[in-house]
């Protein structure tokens, strides 16, 4: 009986633990949240306007991030169509406190005129960063995101890494693959939570959304 008192408080405890959490964290369940949350490195970057500036940069808004090309034929504009419309469905206050940020993986041709002009055509408030090849490349190592920079091989998002075979192409030209996640970054610019394409495509990013912001968004 004393063995069994113990297992049914232990599981209560687990149980009240769990509560809590849920309470702490409402409305988040999708997505992957890292065990420990990684401080962005200073990399040196680019914003869509040409002004220095680095992926650690917090301008005190949780980030939605999102690894990307302004020539990638599918993927790319399929995941930032859905951001544009889970974007829409926020309140003014919510937007306030999220920025959804593009980060180019082709930085030879994604110049910040040619992503500023990319973006606009999905929301004008989203915004993006592009840079040098080691920089880029950097950025996505940093951030768990797959990039191959190698010559033709075909574009496949459904792995992590490849190319596309046609005109030889490298890190630094279109037809590129490479990790089709949603990243979370908190306002101290801290990566905390991932959710794969598949997520972001099926309403589970959407619906989890307004509680992200809560936790990660103040």
């Amino acid at each position: 009986m004393k063995v069994l008192t113990a297992v049914l408080l232990a599981v209560a405890a687990i149980l009240a633990g769990l509560l809590l959490y849920r309470r702490a964290n409402p409305g988040v369940s999708g997505g992957d949240a890292l065990d420990v949350p990684i401080p962005l490195p200073a990399v040196a970057l680019l914003d869509d306007r040409g002004r220095q500036t680095t992926l650690a940069h917090s301008d005190g808004r949780m980030r939605l991030v999102f690894y990307g090309y302004v020539r990638c034929p599918d993927v790319c504009p399929a995941t930032l169509a859905s951001l544009k419309n889970i974007w829409a469905t926020l309140t003014a206050a919510q937007q306030a406190k999220m920025q959804v940020q593009f980060i180019s993986v082709d930085p030879v041709h994604d110049r910040p005129a040619v992503v500023r002009a990319y973006l606009s055509r999905f929301d004008p408030t989203f915004t993006g960063l592009t840079g040098s090849v080691d920089a880029v490349n950097a950025a996505a190592k940093a951030m768990f995101v797959g990039l191959v920079d190698t010559r033709p091989a075909p574009v496949d998002h459904a792995g992590m890494l490849g190319m596309k075979a046609a005109a030889p192409v490298g890190a630094t030209a279109a037809e590129l693959l490479h990790g089709d996640q949603v990243s979370i970054v908190d306002t101290r610019g801290r990566f905390v939570r991932v959710y794969g394409n598949g997520a972001v495509i099926d309403g589970t990013l959407e619906r989890d959304l307004p509680g992200l912001i809560r936790q990660y968004g103040s």
